[in-house]
This record gives C-alpha cells, structure tokens and sequence, in this order.
C-alpha cells in the first residue's frame, strides 16, 4: 500500500490555550478553536498539503474524549489520509492489526458568519500497537472546510509538514512494523531512530523531551524562513539551535522539537 500524510497530532491536554498563544507567537496561523462532537478541543495550523493539529481538552465539563485524556502531552499522533474508511478497516484487519470501528465526528466551523459542521471519519488502531503514540487514518467528507485559503499563509513562511521523527529502542524492528501501514513518497520522510542517532541529529536539544523508550520525538517543516524562525524563538526564549540549512526549537513545554527547513 501507499501512504499519504493526513495530518500530525501534538497532545496539550488543558494546556491548550497556552500552546495556541506560542505556536501563534511562533508565526503559524491557526484557525479558530474547534470543539469536536467527541468532547475534544484543537487548533488547526493548515498547509496545502497536509497540517498540524494541537488537540487538548476543555475545561469545566466532564464530556473529555478518552484517549486524549490518557496520552501523554507531545506529539501524539500520526494520522495517514483515507478515502474510504470501511476499505481501509478491512485491509488493516486483513494484516492482522487490531482496528477500532470506523468512527464518525464532527465539529462546527464558522465559514462567512455561518456556522457549518466540518465531518470526519477515522480508523483507529488499538492501543499499544504503535508505542510511540496513536497512529489512526482519516477521511475528510467536508475537506472544503478545512482547507480554507484564509489559513494556508503564515508569517513564518511554512509550507508543508515534512518528516516526522520517531524514537524507538528498536529502529529497524519499529520501521518494518510502520512500513505494514503503507509507503509515504518523498515529499514526508518517517524517520525512526535510536536514542543515540536522536542525539547525534538534536544535540543538546534532544534532551528538552523526556526520554520515552518509543516516542513521537520531533516534527521537521518545510518552506521555512530560518531567520524568522530564530528570531522569534529567541523572543519567546525558547532553546534553539540555528545552522546555514535549519533551525530546531525545542518547545519542552509540549514535549516537542520543531526542525524547520527551508
């Protein structure tokens, strides 16, 4: 099978408003808060192809979507694009992976002062078959109102999601177990590595996330101005390392390294 990235998932629990602020400080632009009929909450920051989502949990109510409450903060989920998720469940259990029903969800979204519900169905794995995090497919039914041309600019010049890093005490046992999932093409690199490798990639940096034995650890993007990117992470004080053809920060708050490129 091919594969092709939907969207990366970071986990801010009932941090969300405080990573909205800094993402935003950081020269993405995010949409509008959504409230999914499941009992979760996000900001969306949109690409032409694909996007990051910061999902968390509100506060006050006792409606909180399990499996964010019980994930850890960081990033947290890969999520690889579908166009039929009754197919899509189907092979997954014909590899012998354990599936979830297909889900369906949806969350309002406000389009031209009227509100409009954004739908969506998924196929999730079961827990524990991925250790580094959830790992689900996603069908866009009304992608009209998620790609909204109003959100794919930002002032720090990203254009796409570009790789994701994976720790794993057991890289090349992790990566045949992804490759199960499908191919990715060239355009999103998943790049699964040991402790030392991560190390040696992140220097210092990689030490401003905990050290899980199987992780979602860093989240490279493309399009990037590095200047841009170094400055404004210096204003926010946040660790960073800046070389002639990238720029990492490291946002321990959320348990995330960004590896901007351009």
């Amino acid at each position: 099978m091919s594969a092709a990235l939907d969207h990366l998932v970071i986990n801010t629990r009932f941090d969300t408003d405080a990573a909205a602020a800094l993402f935003s400080q950081l020269g993405f632009t995010l949409t509008q808060r959504g409230y999914h009929s499941l009992g979760s909450i996000n900001h969306l920051m949109m690409f032409a192809e694909g996007y990051l989502e910061l999902i968390g949990l509100p506060l006050g109510t006792d409606t909180l979507r399990q499996e964010v409450l019980e994930s850890p903060q960081g990033i947290d989920g890969l999520v690889i694009a579908t166009q039929d998720p009754k197919a899509t469940y189907a092979q997954l259990v014909r590899q012998g992976f354990l599936v979830q029903p297909v889900q369906y969800f949806s969350r309002p979204v406000e389009i031209d002062g009227a509100s409009r519900d954004a739908r969506f169905g998924t196929v999730r794995l079961a827990p524990e078959q991925f250790a580094a995090g959830r790992v689900y497919f996603c069908h866009h039914q009304t992608p009209e109102l998620v790609w909204r041309p109003e959100w794919l600019g930002h002032a720090n010049g990203v254009t796409a999601v570009a790789g994701l890093t994976v720790l794993s005490e057991n890289p090349d046992q992790t990566r045949q177990q992804y490759v199960r999932l499908g191919a990715f093409d060239e355009r999103f690199v998943l790049d699964i590595v040991d402790v030392q490798a991560l190390a040696q990639r992140f220097g210092e940096l990689s030490n401003q996330v905990t050290q899980r034995p199987e992780r979602f650890a860093a989240i490279t993007l493309r399009g990037a101005d590095l200047a841009v990117l170094a400055q404004r992470a210096a204003r926010l004080n946040l660790a960073h390392q800046v070389q002639s053809a990238r720029v990492v920060v490291a946002i321990p708050a959320f348990e995330t390294l960004l590896e901007f490129i351009p």
